[in-house]
């Protein structure tokens, strides 16, 4: 997958994420529009039925009065003076009480006293429930006609179970407040089951329920009255998490699934940007393994039929000399395929150890004795500062070695002319520390990222011009995590680069 491919395909699965993700946040919110319509007609649906309760408790009370006998009978005496002295002029009555089946029809004054005041009129249970009917209507009546306060209309105890009742039924089942507000008193005459204390100076919104008198939910109560008295109110503190709260178990699902995809995703381009580069490293390893093999495959070639001549065959000097390039050669190759069977067993961490006390300086000097001869070759320098007051520690001295050599030999190929090398050593909280420093070409943050990888190689513009397999620095991290150490890298391209190195003391 090139370049482009591989970003043209992140530009895709964006869009779909994007896409996705506008299409479940708009299914959420038409949910939760429609959740909240659904919330307020069934809250209006309830009010509506508590007052209609209430209009019927009424009603019934007035009923059950009228069949009182002493009551009928001042109640008669106290219709027949209304309506002989017009005060109740050309009145009708419409009002149904549900008790009765029969609907209920307008009836004028005469008729209506004639009618209920008729001792010879029909006794049959139609008549009977006609006249109770409009009975039950004039004590309606005439408490409208005498302003009773709809404090005194309403039980408390009714009003608290109707409205409890009716919002459980309909599924709404969290907190609320409510009140009744009195139109005439301009004042709540009831809040949350008690009486309100009224305070005619102070506004509804200053007693303490401007949320209550805010609230949209609220219903005319008693509206047979032509001017309904008052109305119910009722406020919801937590109306937003419950209308939410058959919507976010979606949200949260919703949301899990989109960052598992981008999860998902995101992996799946970490690991094929992660294997393109191992496929670039392995080629280039691959490249530089031929390259490394070549040489001496060709000296060792030139040197088998230089032997073969006639003219070499004779001469003992010649093939001995032939002999020992041969043998050279083919230690080189050998050298280099056990580097590779090293990494190997490395990764398998199938290797051991051979702990002793271990003088550093010893082994510095050593490995930079062993390197002096390439630096000098390029006018070089190898600058040793040994300030460490205690440089004996516990681990294997060939991998030690080897370590020190490693950054050595970098140190030497990465200085473009004349290189300026500087180890020094020093006890910092109760370790030793080793720092390599050249000023080569130095490296990159992207560089330093991967340096200790395998086969990763800091590239010069040239492939070949840095001989190596990339597999040095891969090897000395690999053995300083082995003695328990660590090991940092400081470079700025340009300015060169310093290794850092710190082992402890003592291994446990």
């Amino acid at each position: 997958m090139n370049k482009k491919t591989f970003w043209l395909v992140i530009a895709l699965m964006g869009i779909a994420l994007i896409g996705l993700s506008c299409l479940q946040g708009y299914w959420i919110r038409s949910a939760l529009e429609l959740n909240e319509q659904e919330f307020d007609n069934r809250v209006i649906a309830a009010l509506n039925e508590v007052a209609r309760r209430l209009e019927y408790d009424e009603q019934l009370e007035a009923f059950n009065y009228l069949q009182n006998g002493y009551s009928r009978s001042f109640i008669e005496n106290e219709v027949r003076q209304k309506i002989e002295s017009g005060q109740l002029g050309n009145l009708s009555f419409t009002l149904r009480v549900e008790h009765f089946s029969t609907p209920s029809i307008a009836i004028d004054k005469d008729q209506l006293l004639d009618f209920l005041l008729d001792e010879n009129a029909c006794q049959c249970p139609e008549c009977q429930a006609e006249r109770q009917r409009h009975f039950a209507s004039l004590i309606t009546y005439f408490k409208g006609l005498d302003l009773t306060p709809i404090v005194e209309r309403i039980k408390l105890p009714n009003l608290d179970r109707y409205l409890r009742q009716e919002l459980k039924d309909r599924g709404i089942d969290t907190d609320f407040k409510y009140g009744v507000y009195s139109n005439r008193k301009r004042s709540f005459v009831i809040a949350d089951g008690h009486y309100v204390v009224e305070d005619p100076t102070t506004q509804p919104t200053r007693q303490g329920y401007k949320n209550l008198y805010t609230s949209p939910y609220r219903v005319s109560l008693f509206q047979k009255d032509g001017t309904p008295p008052g109305l119910l109110m009722v406020y919801f503190p937590n109306r937003s998490s419950f209308v939410w709260s058959s919507v976010w178990q979606v949200l949260l699902s919703t949301i899990l699934f989109i960052l598992l995809i981008i999860g998902t995703f995101g992996w799946t381009m970490y690991t094929l940007v992660r294997q393109k580069k191992l496929s670039e490293m392995k080629n280039d390893f691959i490249n530089n393994m031929t390259h490394e093999f070549k040489t001496p495959i060709a000296t060792i070639s030139l040197a088998a039929d230089s032997i073969t001549s006639p003219m070499v065959l004779t001469d003992t000097a010649k093939v001995r000399r032939f002999a020992d390039i041969i043998k050279q050669e083919n230690r080189r190759m050998n050298e280099q395929v056990e580097r590779v069977l090293q990494m190997a067993k490395i990764d398998r961490r199938d290797f051991n150890l051979k702990i002793e006390p271990v003088d550093m300086h010893d082994i510095i000097n050593s490995a930079v004795h062993n390197i002096s001869l390439q630096v000098a070759q390029r006018e070089g320098t190898i600058d040793m500062q040994l300030e460490a007051d205690q440089a004996v520690i516990e681990g294997d001295r060939t991998h030690l070695t080897n370590v020190i050599y490693n950054l050595l030999d970098n140190a030497n190929k990465y200085s473009p002319e004349k290189p300026q090398i500087v180890v020094r050593t020093r006890n910092a909280n109760g370790q030793l520390e080793v720092m390599v420093q050249d000023h080569g070409i130095g490296m990159n943050k992207e560089a330093r990222k991967h340096i200790f990888d395998k086969f990763y190689r800091v590239h010069t513009g040239n492939v070949h011009d840095v001989k190596g397999f990339g597999l040095g620095l891969s090897y000395v991290k690999a053995m300083v995590d082995a003695h328990h150490g660590t090991i940092s890298v400081k470079s700025e391209p340009g300015k060169g680069s310093t290794f850092i190195l710190r082992f402890p003391l003592h291994q446990a």
